[in-house]
């Protein structure tokens, strides 16, 4: 792999990590298209995309930050509060919002535990899963927007509402269904507004992201010579930056638009994939 397709593999990442079209889906794609699967061995692609991982997650917990310092010790204080039995962690906004973020997360880290060997599998880079994964999670968005109510705000949630979020993150460990996409279609099936969907989808994000990152990042250490140093420090800061720039760019859009782009494009996207795989223009493994 030279410089030239590490950039653009980095692009790709920090683009689709956070915008609802699939990261895995694109990378693997794109890689194909590339002739990448020719230059490196499986596991070495499976190192580097969990690298270049990295760098999306230093971008949304950049963007975050304030927010992440905020939760984190409201948290603390609230509950420490409720221990001494000076107040309810639940009446404070930040506590509150804490634990919806670990409530929301125990679905993805226990089936991402027990489903570890086949996440880790032909699975992930089966065109044939990642193409149905775009079409199926795309219908599913236009029906949660069709029939989302969009009323409730940040200090409207729940632990329902974080469970259902949590639980449509499960299914972004399928490849081609998009975390953001599944979240964000939880969040709309339970009547969040876009913009806090999105946030909301983000925050959760991060947890997930960083324990499947450095997890992956673990296993993967032994597979990264012959990648290149170069090629992993380029696209690990090209994903960071255009990452930074998709969650500004999504959290705006989602203010002033709907969702249908993204359900127009994965639907094309997808059918595009499965035409290529049927004519077989590239392999589907």
């Amino acid at each position: 792999m030279n410089l030239l397709q590490a950039i653009i593999l980095g692009i790709v990442q920090g683009l689709t990590e956070f915008i609802p079209i699939s990261s895995t889906g694109h990378l693997i794609l794109v890689g194909k298209l590339m002739g990448v699967d020719h230059q490196l061995t499986p596991e070495q692609l499976t190192a580097f995309i969990a690298v270049i991982q990295l760098g999306t997650l230093a971008a949304v917990m950049i963007y975050f930050l304030p927010d992440i310092i905020r939760i984190t010790l409201g948290f603390i204080s609230g509950n420490l509060a409720m221990l001494k039995g000076q107040g309810d962690a639940r009446t404070s906004n930040d506590a509150r919002l804490g634990w919806l973020i670990i409530i929301g997360s125990l679905p993805i880290a226990t089936v991402g535990l027990a489903a570890k060997k086949i996440i880790e599998g032909s699975l992930t880079k089966n065109l044939y899963v990642i193409g149905t994964s775009l079409i199926v999670w795309a219908l599913l968005l236009l029906v949660a927007e069709i029939v989302g109510s969009r009323r409730k705000k940040m200090e409207d949630l729940g632990v329902k509402d974080a469970l259902i979020v949590g639980f449509a993150q499960v299914f972004a460990l399928i490849p081609g269904s998009s975390r953001s996409g599944t979240t964000i279609t939880g969040a709309l099936f339970s009547g969040i507004t876009r913009d806090v969907a999105a946030r909301f989808s983000f925050l959760l994000s991060i947890p997930a992201i960083a324990a499947s990152g450095l997890l992956e990042l673990k296993q993967a250490l032994e597979f990264l010579p012959g990648i290149g140093t170069m090629n992993l420090i380029a696209a690990t800061l090209v994903s960071a930056v255009v990452g930074y720039a998709s969650i500004a760019f999504l959290l705006y859009y989602l203010r002033r638009h709907s969702t249908y782009i993204f359900i127009g494009y994965r639907l094309v996207v997808g059918g595009i994939i499965l035409a290529l795989v049927f004519a077989q223009v590239v392999k589907p493994n």
